[in-house]
């Protein structure tokens, strides 16, 4: 089956099979591996997407269910070589640690930026069920969060 939809702003299309997730077809079909495959079941969020600009698991998206819709991945944030000010703010605060779950953290996060008023760390910590850091160093996440919340107007 055929899918079209936009991608990090531009339009994209593919021939998928009907069971073709999302993140594969992401990795696979396009050479986008900042989006990571950790447990495949929806767990450990390291395949955070955004899906019409929410945060979603593209490892229990079929990539059909993209059709006609928007898609952000990790490489579609920064904008023309400039860190987007929460992948600064990780960067700044030490949240990258060994970088495997930093993608899925970051797309978390934006989607947190966007829908929270203010930088409260239960509700950042909330907004991150499902993202799991192996290395365990959610306080600079948390923090780089809080910061970017509070830093937009």
């Amino acid at each position: 089956m055929r899918v079209a939809f936009t991608l990090n702003g531009r339009e994209v299309e593919a021939e998928v099979e009907p069971n073709t997730l999302l993140v594969a077809l992401l990795r696979e079909g396009f050479g986008l591996t900042g989006t990571h495959v950790g447990c495949d079941t929806g767990q450990c969020g390291a395949c955070t997407v955004h899906l019409d600009g929410r945060a979603v698991k593209s490892c229990l998206i079929l990539a059909a269910q993209a059709d006609g819709r928007s898609v952000l991945t990790i490489e579609g944030v920064a904008e023309g070589g400039t860190l987007h000010p929460l992948q600064a703010a990780f960067r700044d605060r030490h949240a990258l640690q060994c970088g495997f779950c930093t993608p899925g953290m970051v797309m978390s996060g934006l989607d947190l930026v966007a829908h929270l008023d203010s930088p409260d760390e239960a509700a950042i910590r909330h907004g991150l069920d499902g993202n799991l850091c192996r290395c365990t160093g959610y306080r600079p996440i948390v923090e780089a969060i809080a910061q970017t919340i509070g830093e937009k107007g």
